[in-house]
């Protein structure tokens, strides 16, 4: 009887819809074809609703100019989130493999989304992350026929959709790694909602980025503010539900994150003000009801630590080119625990710490902490060994004095947020107090200004401010004995002064006008003095800077009452450093301040014809790198370095570092001496001594640097199909796909290598313009090729000129 009933009303409900839109559409009513569609399908949605006992309201969505926008309609029931609804205009397909243009990128964007319908009132299809999952249509146009369009199967099957969109459940993660993937996507969401409000100059949003800049990151553009706002807004809540709080009310989220981490808290508070609202009301709601379905063990429950791999898994979901850019890469134990154990040991043989890390006054920094490996790696190994040297009953202190002594900087929101929580629950575990302020990892550049002014900052922005000041405070107050840690690696070009966050910040730019005060002047003077200058391009690289970095905190900063002297720097990064050009100055500065420098080359090169499986997802080698002093400095002396080579595929290298318990597990072989020398030995066979081919042919050039591969094909018929279909694109299209770099755009005006003639801008070409100038290219050697000049003609008159 009631299955009758409920039928009936759906037909009834879905006659009175079919009468108003063949009503309105008759009358020819000026505006948007879809927006004649709004208060029909919110009546629809209505009378559904209560059939089924549901409170349900569809909240009109504010249009956003020149922006891809939200959908029409946020649909809660009974109060809560339901999902989202898309009108098109009838005659619109709402199959996402038909849109073209605007409709297609929307779709890219609304495809996020667990819960959505895009209706034209003829069409409705249900969709799940881009999934569809119910489709209905009409047989009839409503338009044109009315309730006669109608009939019991129609209104079944379209009951049956709607039944289906307003019991829409977040789906409860099973796991860390399922909850990072389902949280990426809304976070991509929010931040998507945080750069259309800034393109449209959004007061509130202006406003809140201006005091975000002000107060912590002076020189964030845009979309690193966009990046640090979404990813502060989910880790804080989150890390408030991991603690059992509800995020459907965002007032006892910042509540409950008061007590652990204030900044989070007030961060959370200032970003989620009501004035915007309008701004990002719809991701900040979608992620509030689906964060609200985790469960509050998700992130406790199992023998291994959830959060150890949830950020890398999160950011490779959430966007994999700022993982990429940011270097956040997952730092596999046997690493991290082999530099621990190794600068325990010189903690205890040559500083003379009885206890290595656990001895009170080791104070250690992680630059660039990530989700806190490191640092809970040292707390775990210092804490066995106090458990062995002097029992269980000195673990509560010895943990408790460890806190005061570890620090830690990150840029990134996440994983700061996942350190600082990780690194207080390992303290808890041990039943030990973390110091008042909470534990040493700031939100933080590292490679900003340690002499930056910090204004006083209104009482809303304070913990902000306080977080910012002690930072700074740590960079150039708190003396640092041992810096350790696996710094981001990204190489940019050398001129890149647009964002100086990052591509470098102070150490490569330093405080004046002329950068004549940069720390890295220290690296890049001794590679011109040396005729090298033209291979400094391979210096600018974020690991450089954080080595830059790392030297001069530990080994030249004077910090107040103290002189630089004795410590440690351990590192793994990029292996360039060890014999390039490039670096001859950073070999000489390290050998100039140290005493003694180990390296452990892991290999691990991904490219080419001799390839060597590393230890890291990636295809740059890297190396392990140990460098000391004992005492004052001692500049006109040559620091010794040791090296060795770990052989093997992935697995093997891994074990092979889990053996390590000192440096008597490896066999090292003595490097040169001379200042510029690389940090490898030197061969002993008699070719060794031969004139290198470089100094007997000086000239070098890099060839030709085209900066995109799709120019080159074996025949000319392929470079004709992707010439066709370049320009079958619109204007905004042809920027992405031509792949656009400094030195070349669609609108830039070339010239014809062979006439000399001045050639349109390919942005102004029409569809049908016939490709010309394909010629033979040597690709690589014994690989002929044929090129696509007008495509490739920057990089290939260079290379010409240059010859």
């Amino acid at each position: 009887m009631r299955s009758n009933q409920t039928h009936d009303v759906m037909l009834e409900a879905l006659e009175a819809f079919a009468a108003t839109i063949q009503s309105k559409f008759s009358a020819l009513a000026a505006g948007r074809e879809e927006d004649q569609l709004r208060r029909p399908v919110d009546t629809l949605l209505e009378k559904i609703g209560n059939s089924r006992n549901l409170e349900v309201v569809a909240k009109d969505e504010s249009t956003l100019d020149d922006q891809l926008g939200r959908p029409d309609f946020a649909v809660t029931v009974n109060r809560l989130l339901c999902g989202y609804i898309e009108l098109k205009s009838p005659g619109t397909s709402v199959a996402p493999d038909r849109f073209r243009g605007h409709n297609k990128k929307q779709w890219e964007r609304f495809s996020l989304l667990p819960n959505l319908i895009y209706t034209n009132g003829n069409e409705w299809a249900l969709f799940r992350h881009g999934e569809r999952i119910r489709y209905v249509r009409f047989d009839d146009d409503l338009t044109v026929l009315g309730t006669r369009a109608v009939n019991n199967k129609i209104a079944a099957e379209l009951h049956v959709l709607l039944a289906d969109f307003f019991q829409w459940e977040p789906i409860v993660p099973k796991s860390a790694k399922q909850l990072a993937e389902l949280l990426a996507p809304l976070c991509r969401m929010l931040h998507d909602d945080v750069l259309a409000a800034l393109s449209k100059r959004s007061e509130a949003m202006v406003s809140v980025a201006r005091d975000w800049r002000r107060y912590l990151f002076p020189e964030a553009s845009d979309q690193v503010f966009a990046d640090s706002y979404a990813q502060t807004v989910v880790f804080a809540l989150l890390l408030a539900r991991s603690d059992g709080s509800e995020t459907l009310l965002l007032d006892r989220a910042i509540q409950q994150l008061t007590g652990s981490n204030s900044l989070l808290s007030r961060a959370l508070e200032v970003l989620t003000d009501s004035q915007l609202s309008d701004d990002i009301g719809a991701s900040l709601n979608l992620l509030q009801r689906v964060i609200q379905a985790v469960p509050t063990g998700t992130m406790s429950r199992g023998r291994r630590d959830p959060w150890l791999h949830f950020y890398e898994d999160f950011l490779a979901e959430y966007d994999p080119k700022l993982r990429k850019d940011v270097g956040a890469y997952y730092t596999p134990v046997e690493v991290v625990q082999a530099q621990v154990r190794l600068v325990d040991e010189l903690l205890r043989e040559k500083f003379h710490k009885r206890l290595g890390f656990a001895d009170g006054d080791v104070a250690t920094l992680d630059p660039a902490v990530g989700t806190g490996t490191y640092l809970l790696g040292i707390v775990e190994h210092a804490l066995q060994r106090v458990r062995s040297e002097e029992g269980d009953g000195a673990v509560i202190g010895r943990a408790e004095s460890i806190a005061k002594q570890l620090y830690g900087f990150e840029i990134m929101v996440g994983p700061y947020s996942v350190s600082a929580l990780r690194l207080t629950r390992m303290f808890h575990d041990y039943g030990a107090k973390v110091p008042r302020q909470g534990v040493g990892i700031c939100l933080s550049n590292t490679l900003e200004s340690p002499h930056e002014k910090i204004p006083e900052l209104p009482l809303l922005y304070r913990p902000i401010g306080d977080e910012h000041k002690r930072a700074r405070s740590i960079k150039d107050i708190q003396p640092v004995l041992v810096c350790i840690g696996n710094p981001p690696y990204d190489r940019h070009e050398a001129a890149n002064a647009e964002n100086r966050m990052m591509t470098g910040a102070w150490v490569r730019w330093g405080e004046s006008t002329d950068s004549k005060d940069a720390i890295l002047n220290d690296f890049i003077e001794p590679v011109k003095e040396a005729g090298k200058g033209g291979q400094l391009k391979n210096l600018y690289n974020l690991y450089v800077y954080f080595w830059r970095w790392a030297l001069w905190k530990v080994f030249e900063h004077e910090h107040p009452g103290v002189m630089p002297g004795p410590g440690i720097v351990a590192y793994i990064t990029a292996s360039s450093y060890l014999d390039g050009d490039a670096f001859r100055g950073m070999r000489e500065h390290m050998r100039r301040l140290c005493d003694e420098i180990w390296i452990i080359d892991l290999g691990g090169e991904g490219r080419g014809t001799r390839q060597d499986e590393n230890v890291f997802s990636i295809q740059t080698p890297v190396a392990i790198a140990i460098a000391a002093r004992y005492g004052a400095s001692s500049p006109r002396t040559h620091a010794q370095v040791h090296y060795c080579r770990i052989e093997g595929n992935r697995k093997t290298k891994l074990e092979k570092l889990e053996a390590i318990e000192g440096f008597r597990n490896l066999r090292f072989e003595i490097c040169p001496v001379e200042w510029q020398a690389p940090f490898r030995p030197k061969g002993i066979a008699s070719f060794f001594e031969w004139p290198l081919l470089t100094n007997l042919m000086p000239w070098q050039t890099s060839g030709a640097q085209i900066k995109r591969t799709w120019p080159f094909a074996t025949t000319p018929e392929v470079l004709q199909i992707r010439w066709g279909a370049l320009l079958n694109l619109n204007a905004a299209d042809r920027t992405t796909a031509f792949k656009e770099t400094r030195d070349r755009k669609v609108t830039s005006v070339i010239t014809d290598m062979i006439t000399g003639e001045k050639l349109q801008p390919l942005a102004n070409l029409s569809s049908s313009e016939r490709l010309t100038g394909i010629q033979r290219y040597g690709y690589r050697s014994f690989d002929r090729q044929m090129v696509d000049c007008r495509c490739a003609v920057s990089g290939l008159s260079k290379a010409i000129a240059l010859g």
